[in-house]
C-alpha cells in the first residue's frame, strides 16, 4: 500500500475538495490547496493545517509557479488531485463561444497541464498518484450541455491515456465518474436530499482508497451514484 506525504488539489472550494483535504489531513499528509479566490479556503485550511496557493488551472504560468513554489516549500505532490471545471449550457445555437472555450480549456487543458507537471516530480521517484474528477458528462453527453461534455470526455481520454504511459512506470492514474448531484445544501434543495446525492465525505474517502490501492490491483476508473440514481 503506497503511502503519500503531500498532496494537492487544484480546483479547491468549500464541497468535494473540502472534503478531500479532510481524508488526506487525516492520512498524515501535507495539504496544498490551489484555485483562483483563495479567500474560499480560509476555513479548511484552518481546520486541516493546509496552505492555498493562487493559480488559474488553464495558465500554463500559472501552474508552473505552482508546482515550483511547492518544490521551494517541501510540498512536492506525490499525489495530485485535480477537481477543477467550469460549467456552461445552453442551446447549441445560444451557447456562447468563449464560455465554451473556457469549459474546455479549464476541464481538459488544465488537467493536462497539472499532470505534465506532476509527471515530472513523480517519475524521478517512481511513484506517484494521480486523480481527477469527471462526470456523469465523461461517458454520455446531456441535450443543452455540449461544452461540459467535450471538456469531461477529452478528460477521460486524457486520464486513459495517462493510465496506460504512466501506470507501468509507477504512477497510478484514477479517473472518478461522480453521476448525480453532490450534497451541497447552500446550493438549494435539490442538492440537499440526503437520498438522492453524493456525500462529498463519502466520495473522498473512495478517492483515497483508491489512491491507496496496491499496484497487484490498480483501477484506472470508479463510478459513483446515490442508489436511487438511474444508470
Amino acid at each position: 500500500m503506497p503511502e503519500y506525504k503531500n498532496a494537492l488539489i487544484i480546483g479547491a472550494g468549500p464541497g468535494l475538495s473540502a472534503s478531500l483535504a479532510r481524508q488526506c489531513a487525516k492520512k498524515g499528509m501535507t495539504v496544498s490547496l490551489a484555485a483562483r479566490n483563495i479567500e474560499k479556503l480560509a476555513d479548511i485550511c484552518a481546520e486541516t493545517d493546509a496552505a492555498a496557493y493562487a493559480c488559474d488551472a488553464s495558465n500554463e504560468r500559472d501552474v508552473e509557479s505552482l508546482f515550483s513554489a511547492l518544490d521551494e516549500e517541501g510540498r512536492t505532490p506525490d499525489l495530485l488531485i485535480f477537481n477543477a471545471g467550469y460549467y456552461t449550457r445552453g442551446s447549441l445555437t445560444e451557447l456562447d463561444a468563449a464560455e465554451v472555450k473556457k469549459t474546455l480549456v479549464l476541464g481538459a487543458y488544465g488537467a493536462f497541464l497539472a499532470a505534465q507537471n506532476a509527471a515530472k516530480r513523480m517519475l524521478p521517484a517512481g511513484k506517484g498518484g494521480m486523480l481527477f474528477t469527471g462526470a456523469s458528462a465523461s461517458v454520455k453527453g446531456y441535450a443543452n450541455s455540449s461544452p461540459f461534455a467535450m471538456g469531461k470526455f477529452a478528460l477521460r481520454g486524457l486520464c486513459q491515456s495517462l493510465a496506460r504511459e504512466l501506470a507501468p512506470q509507477g504512477i497510478h492514474v484514477a479517473h472518478f465518474v461522480i453521476d448525480g448531484m453532490i450534497r451541497a445544501p447552500e446550493r438549494g434543495d435539490a442538492y440537499a436530499d440526503p437520498d438522492r446525492t453524493l456525500d462529498p465525505d463519502a466520495i473522498a474517502q473512495t478517492y483515497l482508497a483508491v489512491a491507496e490501492q496496491d499496484c497487484s490491483a490498480w483501477t484506472w476508473e470508479v463510478e459513483l451514484r446515490p442508489s436511487t440514481e438511474t444508470f
